[in-house]
């Protein structure tokens, strides 16, 4: 019996490749007669087996993609492949035999979202057709090979009960929250790359009455809120003739003609911080979404450079910040990489008259601390709007 070897496995492929078929045992079966030497019936299986990893699904990360937990697979080049379950990343036994093997698999996957990925498009950011996020940059751009990032979407839908569970708030850090969403209060959840934003924001809205209609806005779906009247608009990329996208901001402007209860921007990154300012000023209220921040307080500076950039002056948008968003909850990883809501800020006009982000809560996951606004936030969950 022969032993299955890479070189073996890639003869296969590209045999069943060029006749297009699929890699089932008969077909497999068939391609390995032109093999010298007599192959056994398991060698055909761990042929097939493998045949099928690599030409459906994930190839060789399908495995890690259903690990229990995994919220992100990550490859670096062929020697190095890892995963985060909630508690930080970890090195995973999964290698490929070289870093053209990578590549397929990455344009594979790319394929299978629509997208083209090659040296003359070395990169793709786009979702699988399972809401899969997908990230590719191709060698020798990227170092040390080829790389992967997937995205997993969750498989549970988490409410608040279910972080107080993990740690990653205390029961009456909860309770300060499902006030924000009782008040209607407009807030923002902030945080780093991986820090658990839309996991916490799809908790604060499974906490919205069911009577109020949701219209979620987004670049790529993700949030999943356990709630009986959600609609959702996704963004979509040009295509390869660099036709057909539809921006965010385009949608947040349609979501307004959708009667909103609730609009909810999935992630601000840019133009559309414009329209959703507008709309928290006209009446829109309990509307929210997260940022990327380092923090609560930084906040106002990262909506600043987005409004700049979109053509709205500093002072118009400082003033729209103070009067339309009530409120900021800042989420983090701790030294041990778990996720964690770190504080609550509360946005006020300072002596400049620009808006300042003040923290009224540290929510940490055994206790909350007062902060020097804490009484505006008291005013903000007692009226809904602060005076």
């Amino acid at each position: 019996m022969s032993p299955v070897t890479e070189a073996l496995v890639e003869r296969v492929r590209r045999r069943l490749a060029a006749e297009a078929v699929p890699p089932s045992p008969e077909n497999v079966a068939r391609a390995l007669r032109a093999e010298p030497g007599v192959l056994g019936p398991d060698t055909v299986l761990a042929i097939v087996d493998q045949v099928r990893r690599d030409t459906g699904g994930a190839g060789p990360l399908e495995p890690l993609l259903g690990l229990p937990g995994v919220t992100d697979v990550l490859v670096n080049g062929p020697d190095a492949v890892h995963v985060d379950r909630g508690d930080g990343l970890e090195a995973t036994d999964v290698r490929f035999g070289d870093d053209a093997e990578v590549r397929r698999l990455a344009q594979r996957l790319a394929a299978l979202a629509g997208r083209r990925l090659d040296d003359a498009s070395p990169w793709v950011d786009a979702r699988l057709p399972d809401g899969t996020r997908l990230h590719a940059v191709l060698a020798p751009i990227a170092q040390p090979g080829t790389l992967v990032s997937l995205r997993v979407p969750a498989r549970r839908r988490l409410g608040l009960d279910d972080l107080v569970a993990a740690g990653s708030i205390s029961p009456d850090g909860a309770e300060v929250l499902r006030g924000v969403v009782a008040s209607r209060a407009a807030f923002m959840v902030s945080g780093g790359t991986g820090s658990g934003k839309t996991t916490l924001l799809a908790a604060l809205l499974a906490e919205v009455p069911a009577q109020e209609r949701l219209v979620v806005v987004e670049d790529a779906a993700e949030l999943r809120p356990r709630h009986p009247h959600v609609v959702a608009l996704e963004a979509r990329p040009a295509n390869v003739e660099g036709r057909g996208a539809v921006e965010l901001r385009d949608l947040v402007r349609q979501a307004l003609r959708m009667r909103p209860d609730r609009l909810v921007v999935g992630e601000v990154r840019g133009a559309e911080v414009v329209d959703l300012l507008a709309a928290l000023n006209t009446g829109h209220d309990g509307g929210c979404g997260t940022i990327h921040a380092n923090s609560a307080s930084d906040v106002p500076a990262r909506f600043e450079a987005l409004a700049l950039t979109a053509g709205l002056p500093r002072e118009a948008l400082h003033a729209q910040l103070v009067a339309g968003l009530d409120l900021v909850v800042h989420v983090r990883r701790d030294r041990q990489g778990r996720r964690v809501v770190d504080h609550v800020g509360v946005l006020q006009a300072g002596p400049d008259r620009l808006a300042d982000c003040v923290p009224a809560l540290v929510l940490g996951p055994d206790q909350v601390r007062e902060g020097p606004a804490h009484e505006a936030l008291r005013a903000v969950l007692g009226r809904g709007r602060r005076p």
